[in-house]
């Protein structure tokens, strides 16, 4: 599995525990965590423990997680990736945040075309997922740019932050 991409603007590559600074900092931020499934981070510790736990999914090939670098100031801007990967059913299921600093600027759509590229054309993966909270319109608003299919509403499917949620399914065919 690939350890790096590049879009025009962006790096992503695999996270190191050296990444657990600049990371604490966007997922310690409320604003950011608002619609993860985790609690904003207050320990940077949760940091390197979240890096290496991302590290050891991606060495048993069932998720990997990029620190998303800025090209331009080589700040680390967020993390996107794979949050499953299930190559039995030719399928992937997409994650992504981005520092508030920099939203609204196209990077999240920049960094997700980078995943479905490299799913679609490099791993032969059929179908890429992303379920996103209801009320993440921003979230909402960027797969719908990217042309994903919304397919519906599952409801509680999972528990977060101690409370049962709704999430929306969004696909992607390698045929789409």
């Amino acid at each position: 599995m690939i350890s790096e991409l590049y879009t025009k603007r962006l790096h992503l590559r695999k996270m190191h525990e050296s990444d657990a600074t600049n990371l604490f900092k966007i997922w310690s931020d409320p604003h950011v965590t608002k619609y993860m499934n985790i609690n904003n981070f207050t320990e940077i510790e949760q940091a390197r423990d979240m890096i290496n736990l991302l590290n050891k999914l991606a060495t048993e090939k069932k998720a990997i997680r990029f620190a998303i670098i800025e090209l331009k100031t080589s700040e680390i801007i967020g993390s996107c990736g794979y949050n499953m990967l299930d190559f039995e059913h030719s399928k992937v299921e997409i994650g992504y945040e981005l520092s508030k600093a920099v939203w609204g600027r196209g990077y999240a759509s920049e960094a997700i075309n980078s995943l479905l590229n490299y799913a679609f054309l490099d791993l032969d993966i059929n179908r890429v997922e992303a379920k996103v909270k209801p009320l993440n319109t921003n979230s909402i608003k960027t797969l719908r740019r990217l042309n994903f299919t919304f397919e519906g509403t599952l409801r509680q499917v999972e528990k977060s932050k101690g409370k049962f949620i709704d999430l929306n399914v969004y696909s992607k065919l390698k045929t789409d």
